[in-house]
């Protein structure tokens, strides 16, 4: 016999379940995809490969070893740099090129960010350069990275991923774009961005009908817009130390509005204001690739194009449950219990930012 939960109940567990996989997602979930950000300069012989990682979208045990080697740890910074040089690596005109030193740093936001860097010297001045990226024994098979490479006449974006981990390159050539890999890199940055998806649903959450959800979506989007393409072009500028714990405060304001007032008719405000802060955020992502001049033109298009793309995705998944939250007789108690667990878990992250920011 299968002994069927109260509907109250079970609807509360359905929604305490959907906060918890928001709060706290598995590290490991099939096919899930990481992207690292990196950097190369070449400058004459000598090569510089900086290599950007979010820990959160790693594997448990990479980024546990890698945010002790940020940390500190000898034994796993010493790992993380024989692990670097072996993935990592580079040839000029057939020969290689000699690893040297690396540094591992981690952020001063908390916002999980380790950015590895690893010095080469190449036999000369390389024409023709054989790249090898390859984590994905480390970081999974769908790990990839989008690379910047940059030389004193040119600048080339290109994308490490299964089935092509290996590319070489003529330097002598103008520029490559892979505007597919913007793309990607715009959605998964939204996907896998749990801050932002929390915003959006503290905001549709309190959203009382589809022209409500359009308006708020809408202004929500082009304010991130807008200060994505600002922050990226160099024309605006916010410390990391403030942005992330003011996203972490966005998403306990509107989960607050929702427990303590009905949201008004300009709910759409609240979404256009604090979509402005979220634009610097999702602007880090591409400013670790530090892109300049035309290169910028393709990245930032397919990235923002990316992020819209990742919303879209995300508001669609969650279209069942708010319309079956709206049509249900007990929404303002299941509508306030979801705000709880979102502002609970807003609060939390605020305090870890800040925490993060007074430590650095």
């Amino acid at each position: 016999m299968v002994t069927r939960l109260p509907r109250p109940r079970a609807a509360l567990l359905f929604l305490a379940a959907l906060m918890a996989l928001l709060a706290a997602p598995p590290p490991a979930w099939p096919h899930a995809t990481a992207t690292g950000l990196a950097v190369v300069t070449v400058d004459g012989a000598d090569l510089d490969y900086r290599l950007t990682l979010l820990l959160g979208e790693l594997p448990e045990e990479a980024a546990r070893s890698l945010a002790a080697a940020a940390d500190g740890d000898q034994a796993a910074a010493a790992a993380a740099a024989a692990m670097l040089r072996e993935r990592a690596a580079f040839a000029a005109d057939g020969a290689a090129c000699r690893p040297g030193r690396v540094r591992i740093q981690g952020s001063r936001v908390g916002d999980g960010r380790v950015m590895l860097t690893l010095s080469l010297t190449c036999p000369s001045a390389p024409g023709r350069l054989r790249i090898t990226d390859d984590f994905a024994a480390l970081f999974g098979p769908h790990y990839r990275t989008i690379l910047s490479l940059r030389t004193p006449a040119a600048t080339q974006e290109l994308v490490f991923q299964e089935g092509e981990r290996e590319r070489t390159v003529d330097l002598a050539q103008g520029g490559e774009r892979d505007f597919a890999g913007f793309l990607w890199m715009g959605m998964e940055h939204v996907l896998t961005g749990y801050d932002h998806l929390l915003f959006l649903a503290a905001l549709l959450i309190g959203s009382s009908g589809l022209g409500s959800v359009l308006a708020v979506v809408t202004a929500f989007t082009v304010a991130h817009s807008v200060t994505l393409s600002l922050a990226t072009l160099g024309l605006a500028a916010i410390s990391p130390a403030i942005v992330e714990p003011a996203i972490a405060a966005s998403i306990v304001w509107v989960a607050a509005e929702n427990l303590l007032a009905p949201p008004g008719p300009r709910r759409w405000l609240v979404a256009f204001l604090f979509g402005l802060v979220h634009g610097f955020g999702f602007a880090s992502a591409l400013q670790e690739l530090d892109l300049a001049g035309w290169a910028l033109v393709p990245a930032l298009v397919g990235f923002n194009l990316g992020v819209e793309a990742g919303q879209g995705t995300a508001i669609l998944l969650a279209a069942p449950v708010l319309l079956w939250l709206r049509r249900s007789p007990r929404r303002p108690l299941l509508a306030r219990t979801a705000s709880l667990g979102v502002a609970a878990i807003g609060t939390v992250w605020l305090a870890e930012r800040l925490l993060a920011g007074w430590a650095s």
